[in-house]
């Protein structure tokens, strides 16, 4: 889950619209699938939906044979400078 939700996260900052300065996760929901007893674990994030305030994230994590063993989304919202 840590993974998941360092890459979220990371995910989030990237795609950040015009005047955010950063995000913070405010909901969080994992399925996981199967334990990865070995090896390496590859997570793949990418935006699910985009908005003005908030940024909705979707992790993928996978065995080093590309089995999935979690998802992982995460809805963010975008921080802003006060006025």
């Amino acid at each position: 889950m840590g993974l998941a939700a360092h890459c979220g996260g990371i995910c989030a900052w990237l795609n950040l619209p015009d005047g955010a300065v950063g995000t913070a996760t405010i909901e969080s929901k994992a399925n996981f699938l199967r334990a990865v007893r070995d090896g390496a674990i590859v997570a793949t994030s990418r935006p699910l939906h985009e908005g003005r305030t908030l940024i909705v994230v979707e992790t993928e994590l996978s065995d080093k044979q590309q089995r999935l063993a979690a998802k992982v989304t995460q809805t963010q919202a975008y921080h802003y400078p006060r006025a």
